[in-house]
């Protein structure tokens, strides 16, 4: 009743999680909840299976799905429990109002991030779930950021971009996406490495953001962005769809 007690919390706190289950062989019935960060709540009977499928669990939450998986004579369920996921925009600028509206229409939660106040209303983003006025340093201390959280930073201006990809830097997102050209991409991760950040994170850095579509107007742009983050959440390349073999 714990177990079911904590999941029923996660659910609630929106909480990414998942439940493994086994299903088949020794110990039927026996669960416990896997976490991100590796942490584990209850125990299979077996200290080197609960290990493995602790590893396996933490692999379905980054993919967002749920399995079942074979470990020798035992079958076990590894149910993900993850919650709405979340797009954060910094730069209310044009591209961001159709992006809001497209991520929207897929399920995701929105949040605008914007210091200036000209840029992130209401009246720009009537739909958004949250608009906040900071910067993104200061914004992303009030945030959890997880592997059910995408980063979209479209202001292409050093002061904005460098603050939020150095806080970034620390969290572990699913997507994180950098508008600007290549030169100002290369300007702004000479600065980062210089701050002591790491070219593991830089690497996981989309940039310029989105897929290569030739998008021009802020609609295409937005779309190109969308289409990369999905393509990012199912694990492909966003190349041409091909027949399973």
């Amino acid at each position: 009743m714990q177990l079911f007690d904590e999941l029923k919390q996660n659910i609630a706190r929106e909480t990414l999680c998942a439940v493994a289950t086994i299903v088949r062989g020794v110990n039927v019935g026996a669960k416990m909840i896997v976490y991100p960060d590796a942490r584990v709540s209850g125990e299979l009977g077996d200290a080197r299976l609960s290990d493995q499928v602790a590893r396996d669990a933490q692999r379905a939450m980054q993919n967002e799905a749920s399995e079942n998986r074979a470990y020798g004579d035992a079958e076990i369920f590894i149910e993900v429990f993850a919650p709405k996921s979340k797009l954060i925009i910094f730069g209310g600028v044009h591209t961001a109002i159709p992006l809001v509206q497209f991520a929207q229409s897929l399920g995701f939660r929105v949040t605008i991030v914007d210091g200036r106040g000209r840029f992130a209303t209401r009246e720009r983003f009537p739909t958004a779930d949250e608009i906040i006025v900071a910067w993104p340093d200061d914004a992303l201390a009030q945030m959890q950021i997880d592997a059910s959280t995408y980063i979209a930073i479209l202001t292409h201006d050093p002061k904005f971009d460098i603050p939020a990809l150095k806080v970034l830097s620390t969290t572990q997102p699913r997507y994180i996406g950098a508008m600007g050209s290549r030169e100002t991409r290369a300007q702004h991760f000479a600065e980062l490495r210089a701050q002591g950040v790491a070219e593991e994170f830089l690497s996981r850095v989309h940039g310029p953001i989105g897929l290569d579509l030739g998008a021009r107007s802020p609609e295409e742009m937005a779309l190109a962005i969308l289409a990369e983050m999905v393509a990012v959440r199912y694990g492909r390349s966003g190349g041409f769809l091909k027949e399973k073999e």
